[in-house]
């Protein structure tokens, strides 16, 4: 990352709440294409999460601890904050004296954007302030949220107008609510008796799928960008009794990452 930071646009987007099973599944059933172009041999990499909720997870993945490979470590992390001791900051890991990665990409010359997706980024409250607060620029609309079946298309055009306004290099994070529930509006056919399940999970992140390739473009038109996809953690659809999150479940716990260099015009 030592080599990536100061020369790549940098964009980080968590999709929020996807399972790795429902991600891997349609990945391997060729229902998402844009993804399967963009990651790594066209695959997930199987992760946990730091957090079994939006809050904690988001906190700790943007103080550089982003979800954890599934196998025996140690990892070394991308980005580290100068912490004495760290077993997991090596001499690839980019080191920054901050108590997060947004500033200590500011204080590197970047310009942060924050684009907010479920509540704890809507900026109604102090609470949904908090980490959108950590960039330099943030945005939320009701359009970005939950109950939006149009939310992520509206998010990349906020994106492209706030990277539009950045002559220098960009860290753009964007929290992609259309996983979350509800989501049932995205299984065609599907009322809201439907409700929620993997199904209209798989639906959503189809959806996604069909407009991220806009999200690539747009960060590496200008110059290279490095690329993070994935989940801060997952959710239950009646697995051994549990609906949601919150809670220590393997299909909370168990989230799909991606990570991967963009090159200039390539989308």
């Amino acid at each position: 990352m030592n080599e990536i930071v100061g020369g790549h646009d940098l964009l980080l987007v968590t999709l929020d709440t996807l399972r790795y099973d429902v991600a891997r599944e349609a990945l391997a059933a060729g229902r998402l294409p844009n993804l399967a172009r963009a990651l790594p041999g066209g695959r997930w990499e199987r992760r946990h999460s730091p957090g079994s909720f939006t809050y904690a997870a988001h906190a700790a993945i943007l103080a550089g601890f982003l979800p954890t490979p599934a196998a025996p470590g140690p990892h070394p992390r991308l980005f580290a904050a100068t912490f004495p001791g760290s077993e997991t900051t090596a001499t690839g890991t980019w080191t920054f004296d901050a108590p997060d990665l947004p500033t200590g990409l500011a204080a590197a010359g970047y310009h942060t954007i924050c684009v907010g997706g479920v509540g704890f980024f809507n900026k109604l409250t102090p609470l949904g302030s908090t980490l959108p607060g950590l960039f330099a620029e943030s945005h939320w609309e009701p359009e970005f949220g939950v109950t939006s079946p149009t939310s992520f298309e509206a998010q990349i055009a906020c994106a492209e107008r706030a990277v539009a306004r950045v002559d220098g290099p960009v860290f753009l994070f964007v929290n992609v609510s259309a996983l979350h529930q509800p989501n049932w509006y995205h299984l065609p056919g599907a009322t809201r008796g439907h409700g929620d399940d993997p199904r209209s999970h798989a639906a959503a992140l189809e959806y996604v799928d069909r407009h991220i390739g806009g999200l690539f473009a747009l960060m590496s038109a200008r110059r290279p960008a490095f690329a993070i996809v994935c989940s801060d953690h997952g959710t239950a659809y009646g697995e051994d009794g549990h609906i949601g999150h919150r809670v220590g479940h393997e299909v909370v716990w168990t989230v799909p990452y991606g990570e991967f260099v963009l090159e200039r015009g390539q989308w």
